[in-house]
């Protein structure tokens, strides 16, 4: 077993992290949805609806290891999401690694428990998996407060539970860059998966380049993924340092691909790239979406 040791700047406790139970404060806090509604439907119909729209289901499904997917509304980066999710097969428990807008939580906070709920219906945390987790790596710890306000990992569940109705879910929210940190984390969790979940997949949650021209975002992007495609995570980091790629889940595909190489993927492929343009017309401020699949 990899454990990562102490984390040098984590704090105790939770924010915000308190219970919603009866008397005794025991029962389990569901994580509510606050995307619905905005990033995505916020009715079951329209949302399956969108999702049918997005998905292919002539395409033969995959076992994959690993797989990056956009976290915009989906009138953005749906076609690019529907285009990953269309290809994998999604199994019974899926990772998903996350970045942290809000600047709230510890920098790797993992959903203890209870239910994620979107329109779709509830989805359970696989707190077994949860707790091997936590008691692989020190930097991890349970916290809500980084989660309940995020976004990003929300956008990608209902693409999971309209594949796979019955999914478990580990959700981890990554603040942090420090890239010794993320290769640790994604040690641990590879470790952990090969013991008690050897067909889990581990999704991380990105956008690519943020509100420049699509000459620059095409330019900046193509080498960020370049090094992602070629499951190189410390030369993904160089580039995106170096070019200054505003790639707001770069933390979390760092992780992912550690953890993926650890479970002895040897590939990755492109899926899909666009960005917002491609929807607004506006080719002076865009964002852009990758799609990628690790096997």
């Amino acid at each position: 077993m990899i454990a990562c040791p102490p984390a040098r700047q984590i704090r105790s406790g939770g924010e915000g992290s308190g219970r919603q139970g009866g008397p005794g404060g025991s029962s389990k806090m569901d994580r509510l949805p606050i995307a619905s509604g905005s990033f995505y439907p916020g009715n079951k119909e329209e949302l399956v609806s969108v999702l049918k729209t997005h998905m292919d289901n002539s395409l033969e499904k995959r076992k994959v290891l690993g797989a990056i997917s956009p976290h915009a509304g989906y009138v953005y980066s749906g076609s690019v999401m529907g285009s990953v999710f269309s290809r994998i097969y999604v199994p019974d428990t899926v990772v998903i690694l996350a970045p942290n807008h809000t600047g709230r939580g510890t920098p790797y906070s993992i959903w203890p428990e209870g239910c994620w709920r979107t329109p779709l219906g509830k989805t359970s945390t696989d707190e077994e998996l949860v707790n091997e987790i936590l008691n692989s790596c020190e930097l991890i710890e349970k916290n809500e407060a980084a989660h309940t306000n995020e976004h990003s990992a929300e956008v990608i569940l209902p693409f999971l539970q309209y594949n796979n109705p019955q999914v478990k879910i580990a959700v981890i929210v990554i603040r942090s860059g420090n890239f010794e940190e993320l290769r640790m984390i994604g040690k641990s969790i590879g470790d952990v998966l090969k013991k008690i979940r050897p067909d889990a997949l581990v999704v991380a949650s990105s956008d690519m380049t943020h509100y420049e021209s699509q000459q620059s975002a095409d330019k900046k992007d193509k080498s960020a993924i370049a090094e992602i495609v070629a499951l190189r995570e410390e030369g993904l980091y160089r580039v995106v340092r170096k070019l200054d790629v505003s790639m707001c889940g770069v933390s979390p595909v760092i992780s992912m691909l550690v953890c993926s190489k650890e479970r002895a993927a040897t590939k990755a492929e492109l899926i899909r790239y666009e960005t917002s343009g491609e929807v607004t017309g506006d080719y002076d401020q865009v964002v852009g979406y990758a799609g990628v699949i690790v096997e």
